[in-house]
């Protein structure tokens, strides 16, 4: 699967599954269209992969983590891989941005400047933790030896969403082989171009066959069979939670581990001291960045009263002179959802916030474009924390503006839903900031700025939001499992 040029959608070839170090067809012969997001056109097809498929990905991987070729490197050698990964990434970084950009509606300036290098820097900080995987002697009797050993899983499952394709595949990709997994992945039906890419730079990378294996297909047979293998040792899940709760479900008959990151509604906390000038970027990048498909998204601001109405009307003022359209120009910051659906639900859902009671204050409609799954960036204010848009995850570029009065209204506010995926918080004091950060329940708290990530912070979910941690030495230790040895010395 090739990109030959970055000029139009129809330079993607087909694509078909990876498994064992190869492309090859699916067993039913079965595919199914990519269509580009902001043109409506059809951009390549893929194979529809069956269950057959997934048990072959699954006996490849194991094959490859009992292989000397892969199972058989000592830390260094694998780490090694890894750094020829991340320059492989690198060397093919516009076409993997423009894949991106094409099969999510992502605009390129975004993919070019964030999703492509995040993932080369993550294959490399990997690389850098996985001579770091040591055990430890532990005290015994005196006539024995005790130590401990950090051991890969074996074969990895993971299932990723439609909205950061390469980013949320790396973020368990890159830690799992660290750890001396293999790997079988089943990406978003929408959005499954950039997996399929990143497998053939991998193995011209050197990575061995076997060690990464692409199955695209549904969600329903592929995903459900992937969670119910009895040759995968974990699965890695993001997506919705109501998803996320079946297939845990579906693991618990193999007693596999499980991680899944799911819904959120980030609360963004305004306090009246905070510079507004600052709140007001972070703010809009926090509620739309990547069209509001972002599950760490500030969907809901709570504002102070003393600065409610300013902050109404700058992030009015903010969302009306945001640039929409063609994800391919460089000036773009929103591009169209990821599909069909998902536009319809954001609609569903401004006509329900209109409903409630809440005010529109911008936006509220379907994008001007002839074509594509645009919609224009939306500000409701006046919202009350038990309205379902104050409630629900929505998913689309859709801003809930909430007043509040004291400290402890906020947090009660902020805690109020089911999630607790990401948090953050505007203020000039920093005994507040550590406060109220402390008081959140959320993975994550961001302190007067928003959706800032390091490979070294780890994150994840509190409550519906899910368990399990991504990136980090956290990220790395959800692939591994301890064996203790215990020699006697007689």
């Amino acid at each position: 699967m090739t990109v030959q040029s970055i000029s139009t959608p129809q330079a993607v070839a087909d694509g078909q599954l990876f498994v064992d170090g190869k492309f090859r067809a699916s067993s039913s012969g079965e595919t199914r269209d990519v269509v580009n997001p902001a043109t409506e056109e059809v951009i390549c097809q893929v194979a529809w992969g069956t269950v057959e498929d997934l048990d072959d990905a699954v006996a490849a991987a194991q094959r490859a983590f009992e292989d000397e070729s892969w199972g058989g490197l000592t830390p260094k050698q694998r780490a090694r891989v890894l750094l020829r990964v991340a320059e492989a990434i690198e060397d093919n970084a516009e076409e993997l941005a423009l894949v991106e950009s094409l099969d999510v509606g992502k605009p390129i300036a975004f993919t070019r400047g964030f999703d492509v290098p995040s993932a080369a820097d993550l294959f490399r900080y990997c690389a850098g933790v996985v001579e770091q995987l040591e055990g430890s002697a532990r005290p015994a009797g005196t006539r024995s030896l005790a130590y401990t050993r950090r051991e890969p899983l074996g074969v990895v499952g993971a299932i990723t969403p439609f909205n950061f394709p390469l980013n949320l595949l790396v973020n368990k990709l890159a830690p799992a082989l660290a750890a001396g997994n293999t790997f079988v992945h089943k990406p978003a039906e929408q959005t499954p171009l950039s997996s399929l890419r990143l497998a053939e730079i991998m193995a011209s990378a050197g990575l061995p066959a076997g060690v990464f294996n692409v199955v695209t297909g549904d969600g329903a047979t592929v995903g459900a069979a992937l969670a119910e293998h009895p040759g995968v040792r974990k699965l890695a899940f993001t997506g919705a939670t109501a998803t996320g709760k079946r297939l845990i479900a579906s693991a618990a008959s193999t007693l596999k581990r499980v991680t899944v990151e799911l819904g959120g509604k980030g609360a963004n906390i305004v306090f009246a001291d905070a510079d507004l000038d600052a709140v007001t970027q972070w703010a809009f990048q926090a509620a739309f960045f990547n069209t509001g498909q972002f599950c760490m998204s500030g969907s809901r601001l709570l504002v102070q009263r003393p600065v409610y109405d300013e902050m109404v009307t700058r992030m009015a003022a903010a969302a009306g002179a945001a640039a929409v359209g063609d994800p391919l120009d460089p000036r773009t910051v929103l591009g169209p959802l990821a599909h069909r659906a998902q536009l319809e639900r954001v609609v569903e859902y401004v006509a329900i916030g209109e409903a409630e009671g809440a005010v529109l204050r911008a936006g509220g409609s379907k994008g001007k474009q002839d074509r594509g799954f645009y919609h224009e960036p939306t500000v409701f204010a006046d919202v009350t924390p038990d309205m379902r848009i104050a409630q629900e995850e929505i998913f689309g570029p859709v801003l809930s503006i909430i007043p509040f009065d004291t400290e402890e209204e906020a947090v009660a506010i902020a805690n109020g839903t089911p999630y607790g995926l990401a948090a953050g918080l505007h203020t000039a004091d920093l005994g507040r900031a550590h406060r109220i950060a402390a008081r959140l329940e959320a993975g994550i708290v961001w302190v007067n700025t928003w959706s800032m990530f390091e490979n070294t912070i780890p994150f994840g979910g509190y409550k519906d939001s899910g368990y399990g941690r991504e990136l980090g030495p956290e990220g790395v230790e959800e692939y591994l499992q301890i064996k203790s040895v215990v020699v006697n010395v007689e």
